[in-house]
């Protein structure tokens, strides 16, 4: 990731896009769960408010800690990999939670038809 800015945009993003889903969904498609898509757009949106607040990492070391301002910045590299390593994985195991609620919601022939145009 090039910097937090980017991060947030990707979650607004993608939680935008989820909301959307649900919406045309509940709106064109006939057969379909209302109250299971007002619900996941509720959840959807706390999810943004959640990761968006839970995105700010900080490295709780000094460059006094190490023996030199190479190692601080390998370390300190090294510590944000990981944590937005960390927050991708969880962010996209809830958004997947979420994808597999909205096709549950489908009425049937839709998900058959979903099926067909992806292959």
């Amino acid at each position: 990731m090039a910097n937090l800015r980017d991060l947030k945009k990707e979650v607004k993003y993608v939680c935008g896009d989820l909301a959307a889903e649900c919406m045309i969904a509940e709106s064109f498609i006939k057969g379909v769960d209302r109250e299971k898509m007002n619900g996941l757009v509720v959840r959807i949106a706390d999810l943004q408010s959640t990761a968006l607040s839970g995105v700010n990492f900080s490295f709780d070391k000094q460059p006094a800690d190490f023996g030199s301002s190479r190692d601080y910045s390998a370390a300190r590299s090294a510590y944000f990999r990981k944590a937005y390593k960390s927050f991708r994985e969880k962010f996209y195991k809830h958004v997947n939670e979420i994808v597999h609620e909205m096709n549950a919601a489908l009425p049937s022939t839709a998900r058959e038809a979903k099926k067909e145009l992806a292959q």
